[in-house]
Order: C-alpha cells, then structure tokens, then sequence
C-alpha cells in the first residue's frame, strides 16, 4: 500500500485484504497506516498459507524501496488503487 503520492510504502498480511484494506482507507486502524495516511492498495499476491506469507512480508520490508517499486511496477505500472479490484 502507499499514500496518495507514492512517496510512503507499506506492506503487511493480513488473512482477509479487503477488509484490511476498508480499514487502512478509513482509518480505523491507529498506527504507521494512519499515520502517513497509506490509503491506496497497488500492489498484493495471495496465497493459502500464513507462514510463507509471513516470510515474504520479512523478506519485502528488509528489501530497498527501488526493489519494492520494481516489485510493484510489473504488476500495476500505473500504480492505480487495485481495492475496488477485489
């Protein structure tokens, strides 16, 4: 997720990313998200299990912020709200 310049990333799981993603956009959920008013979802990958999840999450926030915009870009070159998508 990011703001609405782009200029702040942010990436997290969650086991239901449309509710989290409501929540993130309404500011329901106190903390970074809020914060840095993170509102807009451009990129996201699913899966059935939370370990690996969890570890790719790991793995994403210990990357470089060029890496994160590659790893957005091949999905979503606009980087355009993906929510109403879900």
């Amino acid at each position: 997720m990011t703001n609405k310049v782009n200029t702040v990333l942010y990436t997290g799981v969650t086991s239901d990313l449309k509710r989290r993603v409501y929540e993130h956009k309404n500011k329901l959920i106190d903390g970074f998200t809020k914060r840095y008013n993170i509102t807009k979802l451009v990129w996201y990958e699913c899966g059935s299990a939370v370990l690996p999840a969890i570890a790719m999450e790991k793995q994403i926030k210990a990357g470089s912020r060029a890496g994160k915009v590659r790893l957005i870009t091949a999905m979503n070159p606009e980087w355009r709200d993906l929510y109403k998508e879900l």
